[in-house]
């Protein structure tokens, strides 16, 4: 039996080529901006919403076939939905409400197991975000799924609670053995959660892949805005030279490694690979050196997010101390050294 989930399916906006490894995959992030279709397409694999064409496969065995009028209700597929606001039932207790996909039993063993044994008696109106995250979570296990699905887990907690549930929430997932599908729009939730990452855009699945591999190589400029590549410049394949590739950008030559690419392309760079110094000479071995000016300098927490006019608008992501040793103010003369390596070219 092949351990693969496979998804051609259309419904509305929605029209979803996704295939995913399951064996290599324990938790797969399905990521992209809000309105993509990441909900739809949760709903469709659950057995919520009725795609309009196509088929869906688990593990060999088919949940919807259009052509061969196939389509197993959702308590068939055995697939656990966790909704974005958890959906607990508020007349009855946590206890009761994990028991309520199973029985008091199994209820009380998994209460143990999430660390809410202690508030078992209690109504959900009466334990915290992060303990209501858990007990749906739990809820969601106790049935013993064959899939389990999240959507947007995280979102209804508040941001110094989301970061300390992120990485208790993957530990959960890899432990249960249960392949897991995560919605999320949040690059950081992306990475603490997902070994397996499909980005969907405009209701589309644009790329999937391990999750370093999409955000270090996106498949295209549309996959890079998405995930957060802040510096996507079109630009011209113009020659190679030394084993390298030189792109035209503007009226800027960049150096980056040469994958066989021609024509017009977009240079990818991330802004935290956009290193900042004082015009003048330089020691560095990096090829991609471009002189211009600092539009504007925003503080977000330790870091610095620059602003750079260099013929091109270029953005930086450096540590505040960084930005501080520098005296970086708008209209100062800067440089923005590049390595060919952070240099990613997509059509």
């Amino acid at each position: 039996m092949a351990a693969e989930l496979i998804c051609r399916c259309s419904l509305r906006i929605v029209d979803a080529d996704l295939r995913l490894p399951l064996d290599q995959a324990p938790v797969t992030v399905l990521f992209g901006p809000s309105g993509a279709g990441k909900t739809t397409l949760l709903r469709m694999l659950a057995g919520l919403e009725r795609p309009d064409s196509g088929h869906i496969l688990f593990r060999g065995e088919t949940w919807f076939h259009s052509g061969r009028a196939i389509l197993l209700p959702p308590q068939q597929r055995r697939a656990g939905f966790l909704f974005q606001e958890y959906a607990l039932f508020p007349h009855l207790t946590v206890l009761e409400n994990v028991a309520y996909a199973a029985d008091r039993a199994r209820g009380g063993e998994l209460l143990q197991r999430f660390g809410l044994a202690d508030l078992a008696a209690r109504k959900p109106r009466a334990i915290s975000g992060g303990q209501q995250q858990r007990v749906a979570l739990a809820r969601a296990l106790a049935a013993e799924p064959s899939l389990l699905l999240l959507d947007e887990p995280l979102s209804a907690l508040d941001a110094a609670t989301r970061l300390r549930t992120r990485h208790e929430l993957r530990r959960i997932l890899l432990a249960s053995g249960i392949p897991s599908i995560v919605v999320t729009h949040d690059r950081a939730e992306a990475i603490a959660l997902g070994d397996w990452m499909a980005v969907m855009v405009e209701g589309r699945i644009r790329q999937a892949g391990p999750v370093q591999e999409v955000f270090r190589r996106p498949a295209d400029a549309l996959v890079a805005q998405s995930v957060g590549v802040e510096n996507v410049l079109p630009a011209v394949t113009a020659f190679r030279e030394g084993g390298l590739l030189v792109l035209q950008v503007s009226d800027h030559r960049l150096y980056c490694m040469d994958a066989g690419e021609e024509g017009p392309v977009f240079a990818c760079v991330r802004a935290e690979d956009v290193v900042l110094t004082r015009p003048g000479p330089q020691s560095s071995s990096a090829r991609n050196r471009l002189n211009g000016t600092v539009v504007s300098v925003t503080l977000e927490g330790p870091l610095a997010r620059v602003e750079l006019d260099c013929g091109l608008p270029l953005v930086a992501l450096i540590t505040a101390q960084s930005a501080a040793e520098l005296a970086l103010m708008a209209g100062e003369a800067i440089c923005a050294v590049i390595k060919t390596t952070s240099v990613h070219v997509t059509a």
